[in-house]
C-alpha cells in the first residue's frame, strides 16, 4: 500500500512532481496541525512548510515515520519527542544559503540607501525626498556577521567584495578559522562588533540562548545610527526595543524578513516607521533556492519512508531508538 505524506503547504512544483510519483499526497494549505490533525493521523510523513507540531499533536500520530523542515531551521518542531518517537526531523541544508545572502545584502542596500520611502514619496509627488540625504555608501564601512554558518559566510563573502570590513561574532566558530581562512575580524564578545559596525546582519538560529538576545541592553551598547537586517529568526529581536531604537534614531534604519508573528502582524508599530521595512519571511524563496530546497526535502522524506537512515537529519541520535534497530 502507497504511503501518504501530508504537506502544510506545497512545495515547489519540481519536488511535487517527484513526490507524487512516490506516494500519496496531501496538502492541507494550514498551518495549524490541531485542525488537520484527522488527516496528520493517517499519514507515515509531515513536510512542514509553516506551522509548528508539538509533542502532544505527535503522540496522536503513531504512524508518523518523518517529519521534514524544507530549510534547517526545526525551531518549530518538539526535537526531544521527534527523537524519543524515533521520528528523523529531516532537513536541506545548504540549498538557501545564497537566496538569503543575496536577500539579506539587498535589504541593506535598501535600507542604507533609503529606497523605500523615497519611492513611496515620489509616487506621491515630492522629489525633494532626493535631498533628505540619509543614504550611505557601503564601501569602507564596517559590517557585523552574527551568526557564521553556511548563510552568514556566504552574506559576508558577499559584503567582502563590495569593499567592506566584515566582523564576525559567533561563539561556535573559533577566532582562527574567522582571522585565518577568511581573514575578518573576530569578536569574542557581541558588545565589541555592536560598538564598531555601522550595519549588522543576523544570522543565528532561534534558541533558548538567542531569543530576544537583541533588546534594549543590546541596542545601547550598538553604535549610533547603525543599521540592522534580520534574516533568520524574528523572536531574537526585542520588536518594542527595536521600535524605540528606530524611533530615535539610534537604529538608522532596519530591514526584517522575519518577525516574531507570522503572518506578520500588519498592526505593529514597526510598519509605522518610515526606517523599517519588512518582506514576508521570502528570502530563501527564489527559484533556484525553491527548486533545490523542494527537492532535497523529498529526496530525504522518501528515503526514509523506506527505511533508509538518511543522513541529513537534524537528529541522528534519533537512530539509536528501537524503531530503527
Amino acid at each position: 500500500m502507497p504511503k501518504t505524506v501530508l504537506l502544510s503547504h506545497a512545495l515547489y512544483e519540481t519536488g511535487m512532481d517527484v513526490l507524487r510519483k512516490n506516494v500519496n499526497v496531501l496538502v492541507a494549505n494550514n498551518s495549524d496541525m490541531s485542525g488537520i490533525i484527522d488527516d496528520l493521523k493517517k499519514a507515515d510523513g509531515l513536510i512542514l512548510r509553516v506551522g509548528k507540531i508539538t509533542r502532544e499533536i505527535m503522540e496522536q500520530c503513531p504512524n508518523l515515520k518523518v517529519i521534514a523542515r524544507p530549510g534547517v531551521g526545526v525551531d518549530n518542531v518538539d526535537m526531544k519527542a521527534a527523537t524519543e518517537l524515533g521520528i528523523p526531523v529531516v532537513v536541506a541544508p545548504g540549498t538557501n544559503k545564497r537566496s538569503v545572502a543575496e536577500h539579506a545584502v539587498g535589504m541593506a542596500y535598501a535600507i542604507t540607501k533609503n529606497i523605500v520611502e523615497s519611492h513611496q514619496e515620489t509616487v506621491q509627488g515630492n522629489f525633494n525626498i532626493r535631498n533628505k540625504y540619509t543614504a550611505i555608501e557601503l564601501e569602507q564601512h564596517h559590517v557585523g556577521i552574527v551568526g557564521f554558518g553556511n548563510i552568514g559566510k556566504e552574506t559576508a563573502k558577499i559584503f567582502a567584495n563590495n569593499q567592506m570590513q566584515v566582523h564576525v561574532y559567533d561563539p561556535f566558530v573559533e577566532q582562527e578559522i574567522v582571522e585565518t581562512n577568511y581573514q575578518y575580524i573576530y569578536h569574542a564578545e557581541l558588545a565589541d562588533l555592536l560598538r564598531v559596525c555601522d550595519i549588522i546582519s543576523l544570522h543565528m538560529p532561534s534558541l533558548p540562548s538567542t531569543q530576544g538576545m537583541f533588546n534594549a541592553e543590546r541596542f545601547a551598547q550598538m553604535k549610533d545610527g547603525i543599521f540592522i537586517v534580520n534574516c533568520a529568526r524574528g523572536d531574537i529581536v526585542d520588536e518594542e526595543a527595536l521600535y524605540e531604537a528606530l524611533k530615535s534614531g539610534k537604529v538608522a534604519g532596519a530591514a526584517a524578513d522575519v518577525l516574531c508573528s507570522e503572518p506578520m502582524d500588519i498592526s505593529s508599530k514597526l510598519f509605522s516607521l518610515p526606517n523599517f521595512i519588512a518582506t514576508p519571511h521570502m528570502a530563501a524563496l527564489t527559484r533556484e533556492s525553491a527548486d533545490r530546497t523542494s527537492r532535497l526535502t523529498v529526496e530525504g522524506t522518501l528515503a526514509v519512508l523506506r527505511g533508509e537512515k538518511w543522513d541529513k537529519v537534524a537528529n541522528k541520535e534519533v537512530y539509536q531508538h528501537e524503531r530503527w534497530q
